[in-house]
Protein backbone atom coordinates (compact mmCIF):
# COMPACT_ATOMS: atom_id res chain seq x y z
CA UNK A 1 0.00 0.00 0.00
CA UNK A 2 2.97 2.28 0.60
CA UNK A 3 3.94 1.90 -3.06
CA UNK A 4 0.39 2.63 -4.23
CA UNK A 5 0.32 5.79 -2.13
CA UNK A 6 3.65 6.92 -3.60
CA UNK A 7 2.48 6.15 -7.14
CA UNK A 8 -0.75 8.13 -6.81
CA UNK A 9 1.05 11.00 -5.07
CA UNK A 10 3.27 11.43 -8.15
CA UNK A 11 0.65 10.68 -10.82
CA UNK A 12 -0.11 14.36 -11.46
CA UNK A 13 -0.77 15.10 -15.12
CA UNK A 14 -0.30 18.82 -14.59
CA UNK A 15 3.37 18.32 -13.68
CA UNK A 16 4.74 18.35 -17.25
CA UNK A 17 2.76 21.41 -18.39
CA UNK A 18 2.05 23.66 -15.42
CA UNK A 19 4.84 26.06 -16.46
CA UNK A 20 3.20 26.20 -19.90
CA UNK A 21 -0.13 26.99 -18.23
CA UNK A 22 1.51 29.90 -16.44
CA UNK A 23 3.07 31.21 -19.64
CA UNK A 24 -0.18 30.83 -21.60
CA UNK A 25 -1.92 32.86 -18.90
CA UNK A 26 0.52 35.69 -19.59
CA UNK A 27 3.03 35.37 -16.73
CA UNK A 28 6.58 36.52 -17.29
CA UNK A 29 9.66 34.46 -16.43
CA UNK A 30 10.24 36.58 -13.31
CA UNK A 31 6.64 36.04 -12.19
CA UNK A 32 6.97 32.29 -12.71
CA UNK A 33 10.24 32.30 -10.74
CA UNK A 34 8.50 34.15 -7.91
CA UNK A 35 5.91 31.37 -7.77
CA UNK A 36 8.68 28.81 -7.27
CA UNK A 37 10.06 30.94 -4.44
CA UNK A 38 6.62 31.06 -2.79
CA UNK A 39 6.44 27.28 -3.11
CA UNK A 40 9.86 26.77 -1.51
CA UNK A 41 9.23 29.22 1.32
CA UNK A 42 5.94 27.52 2.19
CA UNK A 43 7.70 24.20 2.55
CA UNK A 44 10.50 25.69 4.63
CA UNK A 45 8.12 27.44 7.04
CA UNK A 46 5.85 24.41 7.53
CA UNK A 47 8.41 21.59 7.43
CA UNK A 48 9.08 21.25 11.16
CA UNK A 49 5.58 22.23 12.42
CA UNK A 50 4.03 19.53 10.24
CA UNK A 51 6.52 16.95 11.54
CA UNK A 52 5.68 17.88 15.12
CA UNK A 53 1.98 17.62 14.30
CA UNK A 54 2.54 14.14 12.87
CA UNK A 55 4.23 13.04 16.12
CA UNK A 56 1.66 14.72 18.35
CA UNK A 57 -1.43 13.46 16.52
CA UNK A 58 -1.11 10.78 13.85
CA UNK A 59 1.26 10.17 10.93
CA UNK A 60 -1.45 8.33 9.00
CA UNK A 61 -3.91 11.19 9.50
CA UNK A 62 -1.47 13.63 7.95
CA UNK A 63 -0.87 11.29 5.01
CA UNK A 64 -4.64 11.05 4.49
CA UNK A 65 -5.09 14.82 4.59
CA UNK A 66 -1.91 15.80 2.72
CA UNK A 67 -3.18 15.26 -0.87
CA UNK A 68 -6.29 17.40 -0.29
CA UNK A 69 -4.63 20.86 -0.25
CA UNK A 70 -2.76 19.94 -3.43
CA UNK A 71 -6.02 18.84 -5.07
CA UNK A 72 -7.59 22.19 -4.15
CA UNK A 73 -4.60 24.01 -5.62
CA UNK A 74 -4.73 22.14 -8.93
CA UNK A 75 -8.46 22.76 -9.21
CA UNK A 76 -7.91 26.47 -8.56
CA UNK A 77 -5.24 26.68 -11.26
CA UNK A 78 -7.51 25.45 -14.04
CA UNK A 79 -10.73 27.03 -12.74
CA UNK A 80 -9.41 30.60 -12.32
CA UNK A 81 -5.96 30.90 -13.93
CA UNK A 82 -4.22 34.07 -12.73
CA UNK A 83 -1.04 34.99 -10.87
CA UNK A 84 -2.69 35.07 -7.45
CA UNK A 85 -4.53 31.81 -8.10
CA UNK A 86 -1.23 30.19 -9.05
CA UNK A 87 0.43 31.66 -5.95
CA UNK A 88 -2.30 30.29 -3.68
CA UNK A 89 -2.06 26.96 -5.47
CA UNK A 90 1.65 26.78 -4.76
CA UNK A 91 1.02 27.61 -1.11
CA UNK A 92 -1.46 24.72 -0.97
CA UNK A 93 1.00 22.45 -2.77
CA UNK A 94 3.70 23.45 -0.28
CA UNK A 95 1.35 22.65 2.60
CA UNK A 96 0.71 19.23 1.07
CA UNK A 97 4.41 18.47 0.68
CA UNK A 98 5.21 19.57 4.22
CA UNK A 99 2.46 17.38 5.65
CA UNK A 100 3.89 14.34 3.88
CA UNK A 101 7.54 15.05 4.66
CA UNK A 102 8.65 13.44 7.90
CA UNK A 103 5.34 11.68 8.51
CA UNK A 104 5.86 9.32 5.56
CA UNK A 105 9.34 8.22 6.61
CA UNK A 106 8.40 7.94 10.29
CA UNK A 107 5.33 5.81 9.64
CA UNK A 108 7.18 3.53 7.21
CA UNK A 109 10.13 2.97 9.55
CA UNK A 110 8.12 2.31 12.69
CA UNK A 111 5.77 -0.11 10.95
CA UNK A 112 8.76 -2.02 9.59
CA UNK A 113 10.39 -1.88 13.04
CA UNK A 114 7.21 -3.31 14.59
CA UNK A 115 7.47 -6.27 12.20
CA UNK A 116 11.17 -6.73 12.92
CA UNK A 117 12.05 -5.56 9.39
CA UNK A 118 13.65 -2.16 10.07
CA UNK A 119 16.79 -3.37 8.32
CA UNK A 120 14.81 -3.37 5.04
CA UNK A 121 13.83 0.30 5.36
CA UNK A 122 16.39 1.58 2.83
CA UNK A 123 15.39 -1.10 0.33
CA UNK A 124 11.68 -0.35 0.74
CA UNK A 125 12.16 3.41 0.41
CA UNK A 126 14.39 2.89 -2.60
CA UNK A 127 11.66 0.91 -4.31
CA UNK A 128 9.15 3.61 -3.37
CA UNK A 129 11.39 6.19 -5.07
CA UNK A 130 11.44 4.05 -8.21
CA UNK A 131 7.65 3.72 -8.11
CA UNK A 132 7.38 7.49 -7.84
CA UNK A 133 9.67 7.98 -10.83
CA UNK A 134 7.56 5.54 -12.84
CA UNK A 135 4.44 7.52 -11.92
CA UNK A 136 6.09 10.74 -13.11
CA UNK A 137 7.07 9.06 -16.39
CA UNK A 138 3.53 7.75 -16.86
CA UNK A 139 1.95 11.12 -16.09
CA UNK A 140 4.32 12.76 -18.58
CA UNK A 141 3.38 10.27 -21.28
CA UNK A 142 -0.34 10.52 -20.54
CA UNK A 143 -0.39 14.31 -20.39
CA UNK A 144 -0.10 14.78 -24.15
CA UNK A 145 -3.19 12.77 -25.25
CA UNK A 146 -5.27 14.01 -22.33
CA UNK A 147 -4.30 17.59 -23.09
CA UNK A 148 -5.18 17.09 -26.76
CA UNK A 149 -8.66 15.90 -25.80
CA UNK A 150 -9.59 18.20 -22.92
CA UNK A 151 -6.91 20.85 -22.48
CA UNK A 152 -5.87 22.15 -19.07
CA UNK A 153 -9.25 21.40 -17.41
CA UNK A 154 -8.86 17.69 -18.25
CA UNK A 155 -5.31 17.63 -16.88
CA UNK A 156 -6.47 19.43 -13.74
CA UNK A 157 -9.39 17.04 -13.27
CA UNK A 158 -7.12 14.01 -13.64
CA UNK A 159 -4.66 15.50 -11.13
CA UNK A 160 -7.41 16.19 -8.59
CA UNK A 161 -8.70 12.62 -9.02
CA UNK A 162 -5.21 11.22 -8.38
CA UNK A 163 -4.97 13.28 -5.17
CA UNK A 164 -8.36 12.06 -3.95
CA UNK A 165 -7.39 8.45 -4.65
CA UNK A 166 -4.09 9.03 -2.83
CA UNK A 167 -5.98 10.33 0.23
CA UNK A 168 -8.24 7.28 0.14
CA UNK A 169 -5.19 5.03 -0.12
CA UNK A 170 -3.76 6.73 2.97
CA UNK A 171 -6.71 5.42 4.96
CA UNK A 172 -5.46 1.88 4.31
CA UNK A 173 -1.97 2.54 5.66
CA UNK A 174 -1.29 0.85 9.01
CA UNK A 175 -0.23 2.76 12.09
CA UNK A 176 0.62 1.08 15.39
CA UNK A 177 2.33 3.47 17.78
CA UNK A 178 3.06 1.88 21.12
CA UNK A 179 6.05 1.87 23.48
CA UNK A 180 6.66 -1.77 22.58
CA UNK A 181 6.84 -0.95 18.89
CA UNK A 182 9.33 1.83 19.50
CA UNK A 183 11.35 -0.33 21.82
CA UNK A 184 11.89 -3.11 19.27
CA UNK A 185 15.33 -2.48 17.80
CA UNK A 186 16.84 -4.24 14.82
CA UNK A 187 20.63 -4.61 14.68
CA UNK A 188 22.02 -1.93 12.39
CA UNK A 189 23.84 -2.69 9.18
CA UNK A 190 27.63 -2.33 9.11
CA UNK A 191 27.48 1.32 8.00
CA UNK A 192 25.61 2.23 11.16
CA UNK A 193 27.01 -0.26 13.62
CA UNK A 194 30.02 1.63 15.00
CA UNK A 195 27.98 4.23 16.84
CA UNK A 196 26.03 1.58 18.70
CA UNK A 197 29.20 0.12 20.09
CA UNK A 198 31.49 3.10 20.32
CA UNK A 199 29.44 6.26 20.85
CA UNK A 200 28.28 6.93 24.40
CA UNK A 201 25.71 9.30 22.95
CA UNK A 202 24.45 6.74 20.45
CA UNK A 203 21.01 5.20 20.28
CA UNK A 204 21.72 2.62 22.97
CA UNK A 205 22.11 5.44 25.48
CA UNK A 206 18.55 6.65 24.90
CA UNK A 207 15.37 5.13 26.26
CA UNK A 208 14.03 3.25 23.24
CA UNK A 209 10.50 3.40 24.51
CA UNK A 210 10.39 7.17 24.46
CA UNK A 211 10.44 7.53 28.24
CA UNK A 212 8.77 10.60 29.56
CA UNK A 213 5.73 12.28 28.10
CA UNK A 214 3.81 9.19 27.03
CA UNK A 215 1.77 8.22 30.08
CA UNK A 216 -1.04 6.82 27.97
CA UNK A 217 1.19 4.65 25.81
CA UNK A 218 -0.29 6.15 22.64
CA UNK A 219 2.98 6.59 20.82
CA UNK A 220 4.12 10.02 21.93
CA UNK A 221 3.54 13.06 24.10
CA UNK A 222 0.26 14.76 23.37
CA UNK A 223 1.31 18.42 23.51
CA UNK A 224 2.81 20.14 20.47
CA UNK A 225 5.45 21.81 22.62
CA UNK A 226 6.32 18.55 24.36
CA UNK A 227 6.79 16.80 21.02
CA UNK A 228 8.97 19.58 19.63
CA UNK A 229 10.98 19.72 22.86
CA UNK A 230 11.51 15.95 22.79
CA UNK A 231 12.72 16.07 19.19
CA UNK A 232 15.15 18.92 19.83
CA UNK A 233 16.37 17.23 23.00
CA UNK A 234 17.15 14.03 21.10
CA UNK A 235 19.17 15.95 18.51
CA UNK A 236 21.03 17.92 21.18
CA UNK A 237 21.58 14.94 23.45
CA UNK A 238 22.83 12.38 20.93
CA UNK A 239 25.96 12.94 18.89
CA UNK A 240 24.95 9.91 16.86
CA UNK A 241 21.63 11.51 15.86
CA UNK A 242 23.32 14.82 15.01
CA UNK A 243 25.82 13.12 12.72
CA UNK A 244 23.09 11.13 10.99
CA UNK A 245 20.85 14.19 10.65
CA UNK A 246 23.60 16.23 8.98
CA UNK A 247 24.46 13.36 6.63
CA UNK A 248 21.00 13.65 5.03
CA UNK A 249 21.47 17.18 3.59
CA UNK A 250 25.15 16.44 2.94
CA UNK A 251 24.19 13.67 0.52
CA UNK A 252 20.85 14.92 -0.82
CA UNK A 253 21.17 18.67 -1.36
CA UNK A 254 23.61 19.11 -4.22
CA UNK A 255 22.54 16.39 -6.61
CA UNK A 256 18.88 17.11 -5.82
CA UNK A 257 19.49 20.71 -6.89
CA UNK A 258 21.64 19.86 -9.91
CA UNK A 259 18.96 17.62 -11.39
CA UNK A 260 16.99 20.78 -12.22
CA UNK A 261 19.85 21.84 -14.49
CA UNK A 262 20.58 18.52 -16.22
CA UNK A 263 18.72 19.51 -19.39
CA UNK A 264 20.78 22.71 -19.57
CA UNK A 265 23.97 20.68 -19.09
CA UNK A 266 22.95 18.36 -21.93
CA UNK A 267 22.09 21.24 -24.21
CA UNK A 268 25.32 23.04 -23.34
CA UNK A 269 27.53 20.22 -24.61
CA UNK A 270 26.04 20.42 -28.08
CA UNK A 271 23.30 17.78 -28.02
CA UNK A 272 20.59 18.63 -30.59
CA UNK A 273 17.36 19.84 -28.97
CA UNK A 274 15.23 16.84 -30.08
CA UNK A 275 17.73 14.46 -28.44
CA UNK A 276 17.98 16.32 -25.13
CA UNK A 277 15.13 14.38 -23.45
CA UNK A 278 16.82 11.07 -24.29
CA UNK A 279 20.06 12.08 -22.55
CA UNK A 280 18.11 13.46 -19.63
CA UNK A 281 16.35 10.10 -19.46
CA UNK A 282 19.77 8.43 -19.18
CA UNK A 283 20.53 10.45 -16.06
CA UNK A 284 17.11 9.61 -14.63
CA UNK A 285 17.82 5.94 -15.32
CA UNK A 286 20.84 6.34 -13.06
CA UNK A 287 18.64 7.85 -10.34
CA UNK A 288 16.23 4.93 -10.70
CA UNK A 289 19.06 2.41 -10.39
CA UNK A 290 20.23 4.19 -7.26
CA UNK A 291 16.84 3.60 -5.69
CA UNK A 292 17.08 -0.10 -6.43
CA UNK A 293 20.61 -0.30 -4.99
CA UNK A 294 19.69 1.28 -1.65
CA UNK A 295 19.53 -2.11 0.06
CA UNK A 296 23.06 -2.97 -1.07
CA UNK A 297 24.33 0.45 -0.01
CA UNK A 298 22.80 -0.09 3.42
CA UNK A 299 25.08 -3.08 3.98
CA UNK A 300 28.30 -1.16 3.24
CA UNK A 301 30.78 -0.27 5.94
CA UNK A 302 31.38 3.43 6.58
CA UNK A 303 34.71 3.36 4.78
CA UNK A 304 33.30 1.55 1.75
CA UNK A 305 30.40 3.97 1.63
CA UNK A 306 32.77 6.94 1.76
CA UNK A 307 34.94 5.44 -0.99
CA UNK A 308 31.95 4.92 -3.28
CA UNK A 309 30.79 8.47 -2.59
CA UNK A 310 34.24 9.80 -3.50
CA UNK A 311 34.27 7.82 -6.74
CA UNK A 312 30.83 9.24 -7.59
CA UNK A 313 32.12 12.76 -6.98
CA UNK A 314 35.02 12.12 -9.36
CA UNK A 315 32.60 10.70 -11.92
CA UNK A 316 30.37 13.77 -11.66
CA UNK A 317 33.29 16.16 -11.99
CA UNK A 318 34.93 14.28 -14.82
CA UNK A 319 31.75 13.54 -16.73
CA UNK A 320 30.55 17.13 -16.60
CA UNK A 321 33.94 18.65 -17.37
CA UNK A 322 34.62 16.68 -20.58
CA UNK A 323 31.76 18.56 -22.30
CA UNK A 324 30.87 15.54 -24.47
CA UNK A 325 27.71 13.43 -24.60
CA UNK A 326 29.68 10.38 -23.45
CA UNK A 327 30.46 12.17 -20.21
CA UNK A 328 26.77 12.03 -19.32
CA UNK A 329 27.20 8.32 -18.70
CA UNK A 330 29.52 9.21 -15.81
CA UNK A 331 27.06 11.86 -14.61
CA UNK A 332 24.30 9.23 -14.62
CA UNK A 333 26.53 6.84 -12.64
CA UNK A 334 27.25 9.60 -10.13
CA UNK A 335 23.55 10.38 -9.71
CA UNK A 336 22.95 6.65 -9.18
CA UNK A 337 25.34 6.66 -6.21
CA UNK A 338 24.02 9.95 -4.84
CA UNK A 339 20.44 8.65 -4.87
CA UNK A 340 21.57 5.48 -3.11
CA UNK A 341 23.55 7.55 -0.59
CA UNK A 342 20.56 9.76 0.14
CA UNK A 343 18.36 6.77 0.90
CA UNK A 344 21.05 5.17 3.05
CA UNK A 345 21.52 8.44 4.96
CA UNK A 346 17.78 8.55 5.64
CA UNK A 347 17.87 4.95 6.88
CA UNK A 348 20.86 5.76 9.09
CA UNK A 349 18.92 8.64 10.65
CA UNK A 350 15.83 6.50 11.23
CA UNK A 351 17.97 3.87 12.96
CA UNK A 352 19.38 6.49 15.29
CA UNK A 353 16.05 8.01 16.39
CA UNK A 354 14.66 6.24 19.45
CA UNK A 355 12.39 8.83 21.07
CA UNK A 356 8.73 9.63 20.34
CA UNK A 357 9.46 12.53 17.94
CA UNK A 358 10.64 10.60 14.87
CA UNK A 359 8.74 12.72 12.34
CA UNK A 360 9.96 15.90 14.04
CA UNK A 361 13.63 14.90 13.80
CA UNK A 362 13.15 13.75 10.22
CA UNK A 363 11.53 17.08 9.37
CA UNK A 364 14.49 18.90 10.91
CA UNK A 365 16.78 17.02 8.51
CA UNK A 366 14.48 17.88 5.60
CA UNK A 367 14.40 21.52 6.67
CA UNK A 368 18.20 21.74 6.61
CA UNK A 369 18.11 20.09 3.17
CA UNK A 370 15.61 22.62 1.84
CA UNK A 371 17.54 25.59 3.20
CA UNK A 372 20.76 24.23 1.71
CA UNK A 373 18.97 23.66 -1.60
CA UNK A 374 18.00 27.32 -1.79
CA UNK A 375 21.66 28.18 -1.14
CA UNK A 376 22.79 25.87 -3.96
CA UNK A 377 20.35 27.53 -6.36
CA UNK A 378 21.78 30.92 -5.43
CA UNK A 379 25.39 29.78 -5.82
CA UNK A 380 24.58 28.15 -9.16
CA UNK A 381 23.00 31.38 -10.42
CA UNK A 382 26.04 33.39 -9.31
CA UNK A 383 28.51 30.97 -10.93
CA UNK A 384 26.55 30.90 -14.18
CA UNK A 385 27.68 34.48 -14.83
CA UNK A 386 31.30 33.32 -15.06
CA UNK A 387 31.19 29.63 -16.08
CA UNK A 388 29.28 27.12 -18.15
CA UNK A 389 27.08 24.35 -16.80
CA UNK A 390 29.78 21.68 -17.16
CA UNK A 391 32.24 23.64 -15.04
CA UNK A 392 29.58 24.39 -12.40
CA UNK A 393 28.60 20.71 -12.17
CA UNK A 394 32.27 19.81 -11.74
CA UNK A 395 32.72 22.39 -8.97
CA UNK A 396 29.72 21.02 -7.10
CA UNK A 397 31.40 17.60 -7.04
CA UNK A 398 33.99 18.93 -4.58
CA UNK A 399 31.68 19.01 -1.52
CA UNK A 400 31.01 15.29 -1.97
CA UNK A 401 34.76 14.64 -1.77
CA UNK A 402 34.79 16.61 1.48
CA UNK A 403 31.87 14.57 2.86
CA UNK A 404 33.67 11.32 1.93
CA UNK A 405 36.86 12.53 3.64
CA UNK A 406 34.98 13.51 6.80
CA UNK A 407 33.22 10.14 6.91
CA UNK A 408 36.52 8.30 6.52
CA UNK A 409 38.18 10.29 9.29
CA UNK A 410 35.15 9.83 11.52
CA UNK A 411 35.17 6.07 10.95
CA UNK A 412 38.87 5.89 11.84
CA UNK A 413 38.31 7.93 14.99
CA UNK A 414 35.46 5.67 16.12
CA UNK A 415 37.53 2.58 15.44
CA UNK A 416 40.36 3.93 17.59
CA UNK A 417 37.91 4.81 20.33
CA UNK A 418 36.46 1.28 20.33
CA UNK A 419 39.95 -0.23 20.44
CA UNK A 420 40.88 2.03 23.35
CA UNK A 421 37.75 1.05 25.22
CA UNK A 422 38.48 -2.58 24.56
CA UNK A 423 41.80 -2.43 26.40
CA UNK A 424 40.81 0.02 29.11
CA UNK A 425 39.49 -1.53 32.34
Amino acid sequence: MLYVYTFLDELILLYPVYALLFADTGLSVSEISSLFIIWSLTGIVLEVPSGVWADAVSRRLLLILAPLPAAAGYALWVAAPSYWAFALGFVLWGVSGAMTSGAFEALAYEELDRLGEAGRYAQIMGRAEVVGLCAVALSTAAAAPVFAVGGYPALGGASVLACLLCAACGMALPEHRSPDARGARVPAAPLDHPDASGDPDGPDAVDAAGGEGDPDGDGGPRGYREVLRAGLAEVRGSRSVRRALLLVPATATIWGSLEEYVALLVEGIGVPAPAVPLWVLLVWAGVTAGGLLAGAGRRMTSRAFAAVLALAALALGGGAAVARPGGLVLVAAAFCVFQMATLVADARLQDRITGPSRATVTSLANLVTELATVLVYGVYAALSVFAGHGVIFALFAVPYLVVALVMTCDAKARKKERMRRGVTP
